[in-house]
């Protein structure tokens, strides 16, 4: 009796979460039009924005932003930077996610002060791994450090699409803009950054969009790993 308790508390709640992982991953789609009438709670998008700041990046640099855009005039000028994509409108949430230019000693040195000081440590106990990362990244071009950090600030969009996913909201993930006309529109070289992605964040209008209800198509598992 007591070992049915013991596996009905902790082991099924456990895989019943993976699944339910999975199921939200199966119900997301990329929103193709948003009912503008409905809009996501600010606790809601807090939470994916929260979902972003958690993941993980290359040697815990997070060298990337995310920008939120709530207001109604700032979303209608994005429209014609999107590629006229009128979702972007239509949401109740814009996240722009840009990344650092490139990796500078400054930048290191905060983010690595910053983390010795939350954990209590001497600002010097990562000297070593500090002086590492800056031989190698302040040592390539710009260039190559934006590929870089742009791979971080991906790595975040898929977190917070997932956390999206499971609270049941709707999202877009976007490529289709022009980065240098949002980038100007946002005065992100300004503040160091480049765009990489977009994220509309909205409830789907199950009577407009095309997409809802169609099967979600992927490769077929063989097709799509390789086992060695």
């Amino acid at each position: 009796m007591l070992q049915q308790i013991f596996h009905s508390r902790i082991y099924l709640p456990k895989n019943e979460k993976t699944m339910a992982l999975l199921d939200d991953l199966k119900w997301r789609y990329a929103t193709k039009k948003y009912d503008a009438t409905k809009k996501v709670s600010r606790e809601d998008v807090e939470k994916i924005i929260e979902a972003a700041r958690l993941a993980p990046t290359s040697s815990g640099l997070q060298p990337f932003k995310v920008i939120l855009i709530s207001n109604q005039e700032l979303k209608e000028k994005l429209v014609p930077i999107a590629m006229v994509q009128q979702i972007v409108a239509d949401s109740s949430y814009v996240l722009v996610f840009a990344a650092w230019d490139k990796y500078t000693d400054e930048r290191i040195d905060k983010i690595y002060n910053y983390m010795a000081d939350e954990r209590g440590l001497p600002r010097d106990k990562f000297a070593d791994y500090v002086t590492r990362l800056k031989s190698t990244y302040l040592n390539q071009p710009a260039e190559s450090n934006f590929v870089h950090t742009a791979r971080q600030a991906y790595i975040a969009f898929g977190v917070a699409l997932a956390q999206a996913a499971e609270l049941k909201v709707d999202t877009t993930p976007m490529e289709g803009f022009d980065n240098d006309q949002l980038d100007e529109f946002l005065g992100l070289r300004e503040k160091g950054l480049k765009s990489v992605t977009i994220m509309s964040i909205g409830y789907r209008d199950n009577e407009g969009d095309w997409l809802v209800g169609m099967k979600k198509v992927r490769r077929p598992k063989e097709e799509f790993v390789i086992e060695l």
